[in-house]
């Protein structure tokens, strides 16, 4: 005996119409299909995996980039604090020739002048504190390189003082010390 039951009536009329060989000929289909979505799943994922790889090394050189920027700029506002302090701007208005400003005198809104104007008054160099410009202080200076130019003083005079109009109100303003204030030890 054979191990398939034999079909009677209905059923072997039915069987007649099939192919003998049908079962092996519809797995051939589905193993291709299985096959076929296995390998583009890992087709996908070779692929997926590369473009996050491509976005890590991205994201890696712009986090380097963020960071050289960010020290870039931590060092441009450290140089304009340095030139913006109060004696890098003092040393930079004498190496242009610019002098202490003399007594102010003050426009009222009717156009009358109070107090009198002084002249500026010229500082010697010999009393002026030597203070070295910030970016001597920041950077260090190789022996090979000579020292820096100097822009020259400028010798223009200052313009003659304008005197108030007649019958104006005027007070005068002391005039501030030159010598520089000492305070006594502690």
């Amino acid at each position: 005996m054979s191990g398939k039951p034999e079909l009677r009536g209905r059923a072997a009329r039915l069987a007649r119409l099939l192919p003998a060989g049908a079962g092996q000929a519809a797995r051939t289909p589905f193993v291709l299909l299985v096959v076929l979505l296995l390998g583009g799943g890992l087709i996908g994922l070779l692929v997926l995996n590369s473009a996050l790889s491509e976005g890590a090394f991205r994201l890696d050189d712009l986090q380097k980039d963020t960071k050289s920027l960010t020290d870039e700029e931590q060092g441009l506002e450290r140089d304009v604090d340095a030139y913006s302090a109060p004696d890098a701007l003092q040393r930079r208005a004498r190496e242009l020739g610019m002098v202490p400003g003399g007594d102010p005198a003050f426009l009222d809104p009717d156009g009358t002048v109070k107090g009198v104007p002084g002249a500026a008054g010229r500082q010697s160099a010999a009393r002026a504190p030597m203070i070295p410009p910030p970016e001597v202080l920041a950077r260090p200076t190789s022996p090979a390189a000579g020292p820096a130019p100097r822009a020259a003083p400028s010798t223009a005079s200052a313009p003659a003082p304008r005197q108030p109009s007649p019958g104006a109100h005027t007070t005068r303003a002391p005039a501030p010390s030159t010598q520089p204030s000492t305070t006594p030890g502690r």
